[in-house]
């Protein structure tokens, strides 16, 4: 049978649709990337934002058109939202499976179980899957950059966020495991690793003799091992990124300076509403503790705006943060209520949706000053890019990431893919640097 997927979501998920298609591909599956040759078509969704389910339900009466030509055809949710919905998707008859993140050893089964014209379902969470034993099919790869998932789950209990209830509990992998898949990736020739995780500082595995291997500690012993190999990592959280890894980072060249940590609000009281832990000054802090040990890090964000209760008071302190930090990128989003959170049992979406939309214009235009004022920073430096791939313009040009996470495009002449090459910033888009390249 031919496999075709399709992936919502955040990088855990495409992590995840690899690791679906390599337990398939054991199976006797093939991937294809044309779904009008598909036998079985699966999407790995998204509950994180309506919107993101709202694109999978326009999807599915896609699938529901390819179904009248095709009636064979078994067509599965699999996911977050797979775990969020489970059997309101098979009861309006528009997929044939569902299957939960910790499920997919199943799949086979499930799928069968669909061939024979049964309903299949199994979104059980478990307390120990990490799918460690399996080497994800980098289906969609640029052989260049991979994820490599540490750990799964979250125990945060956000007040928006339904990642607790569709990913189960926190759990870390093993260290050895890790090291292997990334020494696995090298020898396939690929240059870069993100590590992954709901929230990778939480990252914590005993060892039989009790010793405790800690996130600074996994990631020193990322970059010793493959020193040739770029690591870079991505969720951390404010309350638990410690200044240990800080050091690490500033200690080893491979490891990248650039660290997303979410924000999510300016405002200390819509803080402790969100039940994130920490307040303004504590995020602030830990801004502050970036710039001093790393200095030109970048650091990205998330910000949610329209949060309940919000005032324009809470809205300025989050405008005011952004311009202390000065963010080099940032998620931006409207509150969107999420069924059976913290948030949804216990306050009112009370903020409408024209005021949610006017501060968000307000929070992205005053981003996209950030940007340009930090992308204008770089102008005259060099930086070590590496190739993943043609610039969207033109063949004749490359395009590639610095350690920052900044977009360089500069002319190809004799470079390739996967190659790491030094560039100097000679002028700036909106959206990209744009370089020359520097001879050694």
């Amino acid at each position: 049978m031919k496999l075709y997927i399709e992936t919502y979501g955040c990088q855990m998920n495409v992590s995840d649709s690899e690791v679906a298609v390599s337990i398939l591909k054991e199976n006797g599956f093939t991937h294809t990337g044309d779904i009008h040759e598909a036998d079985i078509i699966l999407v790995n969704t998204c509950s994180v934002r309506e919107n993101a389910e709202t694109r999978v339900w326009g999807r599915l009466d896609v699938f529901r058109q390819i179904r009248k030509k095709k009636p064979e055809i078994i067509i599965g949710i699999i996911g977050c939202m797979a775990e969020r919905l489970k059997a309101k998707l098979l009861e309006e008859g528009r997929v044939d499976l569902v299957v939960g993140p910790d499920a997919y050893r199943d799949l086979p089964r499930l799928i069968k179980q669909a061939e024979s014209g049964k309903a299949a379902i199994n979104v059980q969470l478990s307390c120990d899957e990490m799918y460690e034993d399996i080497s994800p099919a980098r289906y969609g790869s640029n052989g260049v950059s991979a994820f490599v998932s540490i750990m799964r789950g979250c125990d945060n209990m956000c007040a928006f966020c339904v990642v607790p209830f569709t990913r189960g509990r926190e759990r870390s992998r093993d260290p050895e495991t890790i090291l292997q898949e990334i020494f696995e990736l090298k020898e396939k020739r690929f240059r870069e690793v993100t590590l992954i995780g709901q929230n990778v500082d939480k990252y914590n595995w005993k060892n039989s003799d009790a010793s405790v291997i800690n996130f600074a500690s996994l990631l020193e012993r990322v970059a010793t091992a493959n020193p040739e190999l770029r690591a870079r990592f991505s969720t951390s959280y404010p309350q638990d990124m410690t200044d240990e890894v800080l050091h690490i980072m500033a200690k080893y060249q491979n490891i990248c300076k650039s660290i997303h940590l979410p924000m999510q609000s300016g405002s200390t009281r819509i803080l402790e509403l969100m039940r994130r832990g920490y307040t303004s000054e504590w995020y602030m802090g830990r801004i502050t503790a970036i710039k001093k040990i790393l200095p030109g890090c970048a650091i990205s964000t998330d910000i949610i705006t329209g949060f309940c209760g919000e005032t324009e008071e809470d809205h300025k302190d989050t405008l005011s943060l952004m311009t202390w930090a000065k963010f080099d990128f940032a998620f931006m989003f409207k509150y969107s209520e999420r069924p059976n959170t913290f948030a949804q049992r216990n306050y009112k979406d009370d903020v409408p949706e024209n005021i949610k939309a006017q501060r968000l214009a307000e929070i992205i235009a005053l981003q996209n000053k950030l940007s340009a004022e930090s992308k204008q920073q770089d102008l005259n430096k060099v930086f070590e890019v590496l190739v993943e791939g043609f610039s969207k313009k033109s063949k004749d040009f490359l395009s590639g990431r610095n350690s920052h996470n900044k977009v360089i495009v500069f002319p190809k002449k004799n470079y390739s893919i996967g190659d790491f090459v030094q560039v100097r910033v000679i002028r700036s888009t909106s959206a990209t640097l744009i370089g020359e390249v520097v001879k050694k």
